[in-house]
């Protein structure tokens, strides 16, 4: 049983294939460790702040208003309550 292939033997491998590409992932990988490892306890510094924020901002994004400012929000009636609303049987 054959298998065919459509790989160029001409055609140039990619650049992070070569091992000047893996070279530069393994020292980009390196450098990543060592920027977290040494910044981490900044970033923990900050945590209780960013929590603090965190509060505001989601109740701002998370919430959509609830229909304050007249933009139309949900009255709590369904359109069966209107005196005018057609039932599914009514014809005239």
């Amino acid at each position: 049983m054959e298998h065919q292939h459509d790989h160029d033997e001409n055609s140039p491998a990619s650049f992070w294939g070569s091992r000047y590409g893996i070279g530069l992932l393994v020292l980009g990988g390196i450098a990543a460790y060592f920027l977290l490892t040494e910044h981490l306890a900044h970033v923990i510094g900050a945590l209780p702040f960013l929590l603090l924020l965190a509060c505001p901002l989601m109740h701002v994004f998370m919430h959509g208003g609830h229909g304050h400012g007249g933009h139309g929000g949900h009255t709590g009636k369904s359109p069966d309550n209107f005196p005018d609303a057609k039932k599914e049987g009514d014809r005239s």
